[in-house]
């Protein structure tokens, strides 16, 4: 069979836990580890990958998608074989584990289709900006002030002109940690706090005031995300300098477009290792742009600096502190920001990763 009609011939999960550099929290969970889905799916030769981050099941899952699905297909049709998934978990629900294994073998997809191209996902997609801005993401909850300090300092002297710190464990004390944070990367530096929907509406209408006081331009979950109305309320009621974000668990466009209807953003975070991989992702951006509305990428920055790059406007990729640590110890071809910015090899094929296997052994689960 020619290049034109390359057929996939099998599918591989793999799945590893991974343990943090140091006790992690937010305004709403605790953890120690991060658990990386792998899927791998090959033809003629030739292999591509892509993951998600979350529970064992969604290996479970994504393993029954590509048997029924995906193996014995044509791997150029990445529409049709989405299609083929999503109707496959009609019975069980197009959300959470079903949606992230989905993610996952979608973008192993692009990945595939652009090494059998020899292009990257970033052209196969088609170009709109040759590199995307970058935010530093982490300041954990469980963090002492010092071990704050010492990560927000080190993105701002790596270049990074935005940083993102967590809030909601202790909201009295926020705003003495968010005093810690501004004046540990000084004036130039843009803030931006993420409360993981830890408090109450009046709680984070109050607090944005007091977290205004400090700079801060970007105001992330400060309720659930599932309460459109409270967000809506606080994005009205929040100082005209910051800006409310949500939507990094949203699995569909759907979702998104509700969160966009009822007013409850200022700008639209999408993940594409939650809603359905990059065919969702584009999905969901074609439904933000309806609305001239900024988007924003949620964490995995190795595979968001891709489709990020190949969508008009895009305002920025989280450089989330677990994610950079994993993608850039377990994937040659890894690409960590430089002057703020993520900026894809296009001479490299596909996502321009290749996995380290031998290093990743010990980490299986």
């Amino acid at each position: 069979m020619g290049i034109s009609e390359p057929t996939i011939q099998a599918a591989d999960l793999s799945v590893f836990t991974i343990p943090t550099d140091a006790a992690e929290a937010d305004g709403t969970l605790n953890w120690n580890s991060t658990t990386l889905i792998l899927a791998e799916i090959s033809s003629q030769g030739t292999t591509g990958l892509g993951y998600t981050y979350g529970s064992e099941a969604i290996a479970i899952v994504a393993r029954h998608l590509a048997e029924q699905c995906l193996v014995g297909r044509r791997a150029f049709d990445i529409p049709q074989l989405h299609h083929s998934m999503r109707k496959q978990v009609r019975n069980d629900g197009n959300q959470g584990v079903t949606a992230m294994a989905i993610s996952s073998l979608d973008i192993a997809l692009w990945d595939l289709k652009a090494k059998l191209l020899d292009c990257s996902v970033m052209d196969l997609i088609g170009s709109a900006q040759a590199s995307v801005a970058a935010y530093g993401s982490g300041g954990f909850t469980s963090y002492s002030n010092a071990q704050l300090t010492k990560q927000l300092v080190g993105w701002a002297k790596n270049g990074l002109t935005m940083v993102k710190m967590k809030v909601g464990s202790d909201p009295i004390s926020d705003p003495d940690r968010v005093r810690v944070a501004r004046k540990a990367i000084g004036a130039d530096v843009a803030l931006f706090v993420d409360a993981n929907g830890a408090y109450s509406l009046k709680q984070a209408i109050a607090l944005s005031h007091r977290f205004a006081e400090c700079g801060v331009s970007w105001f992330e979950e400060p309720v659930s995300s599932d309460n459109l109305r409270g967000l809506r309320e606080i994005r009205s009621a929040v100082p005209y300098t910051m800006e409310v974000a949500a939507g990094e668990y949203g699995y569909d466009s759907q979702y998104f477009r509700r969160m966009i209807e009822q007013s409850s953003v200022d700008v639209l975070q999408l993940d594409a290792t939650r809603c359905m991989g990059f065919t969702g992702f584009l999905s969901a951006a074609a439904v933000a742009a309806a609305f001239n509305l900024p988007l924003s990428a949620h964490c995995a920055p190795t595979l968001h600096m891709h489709v990020a790059c190949a969508t008009p406007g895009f305002r920025h990729v989280e450089y989330f502190h677990d994610h950079v640590r994993i993608e850039q110890n377990l994937f040659d071809g890894f690409i960590g920001a430089r002057n703020g910015r993520l900026q894809p090899d296009r001479s490299r094929p596909g996502l321009g990763l290749i996995f380290k296997r031998k290093d990743a052994e010990r980490l299986a689960a």
